[in-house]
């Protein structure tokens, strides 16, 4: 991707990541509602001394969703990364639902944290690297995705479990209005009554296990449960004993539930000492009635602890409120700066990159804020959000004009790779690699393509190009191959040279004049054979000269230069010599400067790798020496 065009993704993207982000984490509002207390009943019940008294009334309304919330387990978060972060959120998806709210809220905190720390160091050495920071992306990250997709699990598991629960508590309301009429029923019936005392403790107790029911039906419910129960008390001759042992009973659970919220006073952890006290209320209502003596005494005990508890809420949550005020006072002040930015001057990449740091930067300075109230939160986030928009739009209808020049720069290119893939095959090497050399200078000097395209399009031209060079390259294999061959023959003859002059037998100068032409026709040798094979020949030579008595000229070919009698018959010789080494020496030039020329498009990331750089220098080293021997040659015949 081009600078300019990449600077308009990554800031829409930035962008997006921020509000999303921001819109994802809304927090949910708490019920800032002290529990309501009502008086316990006093009412004198229809019999003196044996009446049951009235049932005590739950001290509160919990807040709404509070009897359902369940205290997660403390987690050891700190050190986790981020894969140990998403295999837990696994492990809590497994899990029933309704108890991994809280630790589904820590893990999701952690690995934003995270990700967030992950995301800046990205973006540190991104501009350390010399970049534009408008031109920053986050890379993708697989343990983010995976994390989201377990969130919207989660999600959609919470919906519907909280539809069934929805579903069961109404059914829950019928079932204990049912029980309600068999309770009123019997006590209307005084003549059977006491028949049916133990078949009211089972509808009591039926009543207790039926389960919640929904929360605007939970007081009124309750308190027609306890009516119809002292009704039945009130009209029961029941016994005494009886009577005061059920009184003690729910006594000592009382008072117990007295102390246990007494003792939520000293948590340190206000949010969790009040979903406690709401269980304890619960508990409460599910006790039966004690003696009317004890009811005002043991209510007020239990009051005075949940008032205390409650006044520590309250605070909690006022100040939170006004922490609230300050951070939709400061997001305001966001809005309105962001609003005065006008884009009505800018006419260059230059001034719309300009403004986009300063919006990105008041997005910044909106992500270190906290939340506001809901409702304030959500207007002036939608605000922050709809300036945002309006000016990623305009800066994305600046860009598409200019989308022109970047067709044409994708229609030069192709035509590039048609050419190149036209030229792939040729093994006409030399020419085809001069053509692929202009090709690639040519490419160079194109512009810049739109990025969904500019990847496919070089990968296609690369691809061309490595395909020849590959071709080229197993050309090149074959042709050392059959340098090896022919060192093999080379050094047959010199063990031939050898012992014909061991042996000196007659006929011995003509073998090894044939022997000469032998070597002559032999093609060359791996390069770094070149001089010692040739020693060891012109060594023998010499050898056979001065034993066999043998005149002309002794040797030419590899590493060494026609000299002797021969070249001392003319000056034709010499100058048809001249003429094949200037040659060589031309086309070894024009060799290198072809070689070095590809070593500047040639990468370890290309498709060839490593192993055809490495054959690039092999060849363009071999190739400076060959040219230096050539010179050589040409210098020693121009003195002679």
């Amino acid at each position: 991707m081009e600078p300019r065009e990449q600077s308009e993704s990554m800031n829409n993207l930035e962008k997006d990541q921020i509000l999303n982000t921001e819109a994802q984490n809304e927090p949910q509002e708490v019920v800032n509602e002290e529990v309501k207390v009502e008086e316990p009943a006093t009412q004198e019940t229809a019999v003196a001394e044996d009446a049951t008294p009235a049932a005590e009334a739950p001290q509160a309304e919990a807040a709404e969703g509070a009897k359902e919330a369940h205290t997660a387990p403390r987690l050891e978060l700190n050190g986790k990364t981020k894969s140990e972060l998403v295999d837990m959120m696994r492990e809590a998806a497994a899990r029933p639902i309704e108890e991994v709210k809280e630790e589904v809220q820590a893990i999701k905190a952690a690995f934003f944290a995270l990700r967030r720390d992950e995301v800046a160091k990205e973006k540190e050495t991104f501009l350390a690297n010399g970049n534009d920071e408008s031109d920053f992306m986050p890379k993708d990250d697989a343990d983010e995705n995976n994390l989201k997709e377990l969130l919207n699990v989660l999600k959609e598991r919470r919906t519907e479990y909280n539809a069934a629960q929805e579903a069961n508590r109404e059914a829950n309301l019928e079932k204990k209005r049912q029980i309600i009429a068999l309770i009123n029923e019997i006590a209307n019936d005084p003549d059977n009554i006491n028949r049916q005392f133990n078949r009211v403790k089972q509808l009591q107790q039926e009543f207790k296990d039926a389960g919640e029911v929904p929360a605007s039906a939970d007081t009124e419910i309750w308190k027609e449960f306890q009516r119809a129960t002292e009704r039945f008390y009130d009209v029961l001759k029941m016994n005494k004993e009886l009577r005061d042992y059920d009184f003690k009973k729910n006594l000592e659970l009382k008072q117990q539930l007295c102390e246990e919220a007494e003792a939520l006073d000293e948590e340190s952890d206000i949010v969790s000492a009040f979903r406690k006290l709401q269980e304890l209320h619960n508990k409460w209502r599910e006790i039966g009635p004690v003696a009317k003596e004890l009811r005002e005494e043991l209510w007020t005990r239990f009051k005075a602890a949940s008032s205390a508890i409650n006044k520590k809420y309250q605070t909690f949550f006022e100040d939170r409120k006004s922490k609230e005020k300050e951070n939709a006072d400061a997001k305001t002040e966001l809005c309105e700066k962001i609003e005065q930015i006008t884009t009505d001057d800018l006419k260059t990449y230059a001034q719309w990159d300009e403004v986009t740091k300063q919006i990105i930067a008041l997005q910044e300075d909106w992500k270190k804020l906290g939340y506001a109230s809901r409702k304030a939160n959500a207007a002036l986030f939608a605000r922050f959000r709809k300036s945002c928009d309006e000016f990623f739009a305009k800066k994305a209808e600046f860009y598409k004009t200019m989308k022109e020049e970047l067709s044409a720069n994708l229609a030069k290119k192709v035509d590039l790779c048609e050419r190149a893939e036209a030229l792939m095959d040729s093994t006409d090497w030399k020419e085809a690699t001069d053509k692929f050399v202009e090709m690639q200078k040519e490419w160079k000097t194109i512009g810049p393509v739109v990025k969904k395209y500019s990847d496919n399009v070089w990968k296609r031209f690369i691809a061309a190009c490595d395909h020849f060079f590959e071709q080229k390259k197993k050309q090149n294999v074959n042709v050392h191959a059959v340098e090896h061959e022919n060192l093999k023959a080379k050094k047959e003859v010199i063990a031939t040279l050898k012992s014909t002059i061991e042996e000196a037998a007659e006929g011995a100068a003509q073998t090894v004049r044939e022997l000469m032409e032998r070597w002559q026709s032999i093609g060359h040798v791996p390069f770094k054979e070149k001089d010692k094979i040739y020693a060891q020949y012109r060594e023998l030579i010499d050898k056979a000269f001065d034993t066999l008595n043998m005149r002309g000229s002794r040797y030419s070919g590899e590493g060494g230069s026609s000299r002797g009698a021969g070249r001392q018959s003319g000056s034709d010789r010499g100058l048809s010599e001249r003429d094949r080494l200037v040659r060589t020496y031309e086309q070894r030039m024009s060799e290198l400067k072809t070689f070095e020329n590809n070593m500047g498009f040639l990468t370890a990331n290309t498709k060839s790798g490593n192993t055809l750089v490495q054959e690039m220098e092999r060849r363009i080293a071999r190739l400076k020496e060959e040219i230096a021997e050539l010179e050589d040659k040409i210098k020693e015949l121009d003195n002679e």
